[in-house]
């Protein structure tokens, strides 16, 4: 079935390894992508939902790289929200509700349309190993498919096991089996492995609930979208809503705690912390007699209803029982109940910053494998790995962004130098740069270095370059013309600023905290050079923030020059941290197990110090 030997098998069809497969196959690799249910490829298992905080950076980076991601969310959205509209640029974050079937339809067609992509459907029980590096997989079916390089993204089915209550089955997902034999053989190979779980909640009718007792949450007025490429924003929305959980549904969920395998033992493994099921919320924050639950509708042309708020594992029953006190779910009809999922990871630090891993050549980890949660950080962990791994059999320069290049490059070198023992998840707290790596200049950031790879293509990087040239025509015009101080006055006194006393640089007066682009059009002079030069309003959004935070942006980007430095000091390759005895211990021995290549890299391992990092600097002659 298989007479030749593809350069890139990508195992796994969930976000993490639909990414990867288009990234390999666009940069021109034969691709193969094995998967257990064609009819499940880029599903998305939990929340019908992309982006939110720092994930909808992340979106949008896949989308500047010339990933799929974005393009997919925006085909199948049914609502579209920026979030954190309040606070500065660095914080706003855009986010789609979807439409769950469309999705993996958009996705599926996507990869169909795709030159260089195969399918198979198989469980992938094993790898072809030849002396130290991949050389295929093995499937249940006893089929062996020989590649020069493979990318792992089994998601939650390694070994995966459900439970609900008293009762627990294997599974990768509800309805479909899990995954065995890599965990074990890997793990003979001299992989570290573990077990993390995450959860999901009740899905229900909503022709059983009464909206007209829960709060609307409707979208933006004005939708904007997620991908640079011309899809189409939303023209009608469908509202999601709020309600809230109360003591009694508290008190009725307690009943099942003595029957929960989160805490009578059957759960030994960490789940997500800032994604806790209803049982952890209200255990950790037994203070709160009240929790805010998302109504979110699967759709446009389904009944079915995902719960967002109320992850849980406790038996059916409880479930129902406390789930009908909700106010407006006093008639719920449930679809399915909620579960928790138990599953095999890897420990990242086993990996190098392209996500191949450290003892096997051209095998590459992406996504939960990896543990991570999240569609979005498992998407961009896929996009990376498929083009690194295109590029490392090719003996091209691997592609590796830095941590004030993009929210991926901070996910990546997390997950590498610091490892996690909790699922790992992305916020724009964890980006030291996140005035730099803000949602609206990703394709300024980051579709120049893909280009150059390959994979982003002629029209994306035209788009960009006509984006940044019209966004520095806009900030020239705004520090070359004067304004005069009897027409920027009622404008000023309007917003509460001080008035000025003659004319002076319009540069100056919209860099002031209450003056924004929309008062700036009000000035004639102003409103005509855009209808002349025919600006969007991308090119209006960026100029005002380059405009306003221009002070901000400057200090961040001095302060990741400055950084830069030591990462241009390389470490070699099988450098002995043993011998130097003034590092601390627990210095050596995180050295010579993450093996950094940079003192920059060095420099973010838990458990180096400063002092560590000065012994390093001395002994390199620095």
């Amino acid at each position: 079935m298989f007479d030749k030997e593809y350069d890139v098998i990508v195992v796994g069809a969930g976000h993490a390894g639909a990414e990867a497969a288009a990234a390999a196959a666009n940069l021109g690799s034969k691709t193969l992508l094995v998967t257990m249910n064609l009819q499940t490829i880029g599903q998305m298992s939990c929340n019908p939902a992309m982006g939110g905080i720092a994930k909808g950076q992340i979106v949008r980076e896949i989308d500047a790289l010339g990933g799929y991601s974005g393009i997919v969310s925006d085909k199948s959205a049914i609502q579209f929200k920026m979030l954190n509209k309040s606070k500065g640029p660095a914080m706003w974050s855009p986010r789609t509700q979807n439409d769950r079937m469309r999705f993996a339809e958009e996705w599926r067609i996507a990869l169909e349309n795709t030159p260089n992509v195969d399918f198979y459907q198989d469980m992938v029980s094993g790898l072809l190993i030849e002396g130290t590096k991949v050389a295929g997989v093995k499937t249940s079916l006893g089929l062996e498919i020989r590649s020069r390089a493979v990318v792992l993204t089994n998601g939650t089915f390694l070994n995966g096991l459900i439970h609900i209550g008293d009762k627990q089955f294997g599974g990768g997902r509800s309805g479909e089996k899990a995954s065995t034999g890599i965990t074990e053989q890997l793990v003979s190979l001299g992989f570290d492995s573990g077990r993390m779980k995450t959860g999901t909640p009740p899905r229900v009718d909503g022709r059983s609930l009464d909206y007209s007792k829960m709060i609307v949450q409707p979208g933006d007025a004005i939708p904007e979208k997620f991908s640079y490429t011309p899809t189409s924003p939303l023209k009608v929305q469908r509202d999601c809503h709020m309600t809230h959980t109360s003591q009694l549904v508290h008190d009725l969920l307690k009943e099942g705690f003595d029957r929960s395998p989160m805490f009578n033992g059957r759960i030994k493994s960490l789940g997500p912390r800032y994604c806790p099921s209803i049982e952890d919320k209200i255990n950790r924050f037994s203070d709160k007699d009240s929790h805010q639950l998302f109504v979110e509708p699967e759709g446009w042309n389904t009944v079915e209803v995902y719960v967002n708020g109320f992850s849980t594992s406790l038996p059916e029953d409880i479930q129902y029982k406390a789930l009908k006190s909700v106010v407006g779910f006093e008639n719920v009809k449930f679809f399915r109940p909620g579960y928790a999922i138990e599953y095999d990871y890897f420990p990242p630090t086993q990996l190098k910053h392209t996500l191949e891993t450290k003892l096997i050549d051209n095998l590459y980890f992406a996504g939960q494998i990896n543990g991570t949660t999240g569609y979005e950080e498992a998407a961009s962990q896929g996009l990376m790995a498929g083009i690194n791994a295109h590029l490392k059999i090719n003996e091209n320069d691997p592609f590796i962004l830095n941590r004030d290049e993009a929210y991926i490059g901070v996910l990546v070198d997390d997950l590498i130098t610091k490892g996690t023992e909790e699922p790992y998840r992305m916020f724009t707290s964890r980006a030291e740069y996140r005035t730099l790596l803000r949602q609206d200049n990703a394709d300024l950031r980051l579709t120049p270095r893909s280009y150059a790879i390959g994979l982003a293509d002629e029209d994306r990087l035209r788009r960009m370059e006509e984006k940044e040239t019209n966004s520095n025509k806009f900030i020239e015009f705004f520090r070359e013309t004067s304004v005069k101080a009897e027409d920027i006055n009622p404008i000023l006194e309007s917003v509460g600023s001080a008035p000025v006393n003659q004319s002076g640089k319009m540069f100056k007066v919209f860099s002031r905290p209450n003056v924004t682009m929309d008062h700036m059009l009000q000035l004639e002079t102003v409103s005509n050079f855009v209808n002349e030069e025919n600006f969007d309003r991308d090119v209006l959004e960026q100029a005002e923030i380059q405009v306003k935070y221009s002070g901000y942006i400057a200090k961040e980007k001095n302060n990741a020059d400055k950084l830069q430095r030591l990462e241009n000091i390389k470490i070699p390759e099988n450098f002995d941290y043993s011998k130097l005895k003034s590092l601390s211990f627990e210095a050596r021995e995180k050295l010579n197990a993450i093996r950094p290549v940079t003192i920059s890299q060095a420099s973010r391992i838990s458990g180096v110090s400063p002092s560590d990092i000065s012994v390093l600097l001395v002994f390199m002659g620095r």
